[in-house]
């Protein structure tokens, strides 16, 4: 699995292709996948977790953010 830089340049590449924007919605929804197994986020809220992870929570939102760009 791919650390949270990695993840984060990876993001990156494929928010500035050329590729469609379904193409990137399937591609950012993946990473996103990704980080929920590696770093085991969540699926409620919760507020201790957010504290102790906040670059995680940050880079997981802007992949949610850039979807259906």
């Amino acid at each position: 699995m791919r650390t949270l830089r990695q993840i984060n340049a990876v993001c990156e590449k494929i928010i500035q292709s050329d590729m469609p924007n379904r193409v990137k919605t399937h591609k950012l929804t993946k990473l996103m996948t990704e980080m929920e197994k590696k770093f085991q986020i969540p699926l409620t809220r919760n507020e201790h977790w957010e504290r102790e992870n906040e670059a995680i929570l940050a880079l997981y939102r802007k992949l949610w953010r850039c979807r259906d760009l």
